[in-house]
């Protein structure tokens, strides 16, 4: 018999403001996945992307794309490639971040699971999901959005 997951009260508060279609479909997932998980991220906030484009980018590209050059942080790796650092699909609600529970940031399998159930749920529920995973360039295995 297969173990049954439940979201935790983190995770829960981390859907707040996800687009009603993306918040259902992960609540359908955490009922049939394989794989426990936790939610990184739901709604992102402006400064927390300017916090995210600040890595691996000096002050001189930060301030040409309009983020404060104290959000440059050249030293460490890059994770996003976004053009316009204000145009995550996280900002309106429609993307949240996934992994694995216990937090593994390793085992692409763990990720693979997850994204079964994910893919599972919006075909249950007829959304329309695009997984990072799944991307031809950039892979984000976290990363799960609606599409359009």
């Amino acid at each position: 018999m297969r173990k049954k997951y439940i979201l935790s009260k983190l995770s829960l508060s981390r859907l707040v403001g996800l687009h009603v279609e993306l918040e259902s479909v992960v609540k359908r997932a955490i009922e049939i996945t394989e794989q426990d998980f936790v939610v990184v991220e739901g709604v992102r906030t402006k400064e927390q992307c300017y916090i995210n484009y600040g890595k691996g980018r000096t002050a001189e590209q930060c301030k040409a794309k309009g983020v404060p050059a104290q959000y440059a942080q050249p030293k460490v790796a890059k994770v996003t490639w976004l053009n316009n650092p204000l145009s995550s699909r996280h900002v309106t609600g429609h993307a949240v971040d996934l992994v694995p529970y216990p937090v593994d940031w390793n085992d692409l399998n763990k990720f693979k699971k997850i994204s079964v159930a994910m893919k599972q749920a919006a075909k249950d529920l007829g959304v329309a999901l695009d997984w990072g995973g799944d991307w031809r360039s950039s892979k984000d295995y976290p990363h799960f959005e609606l599409k359009g």
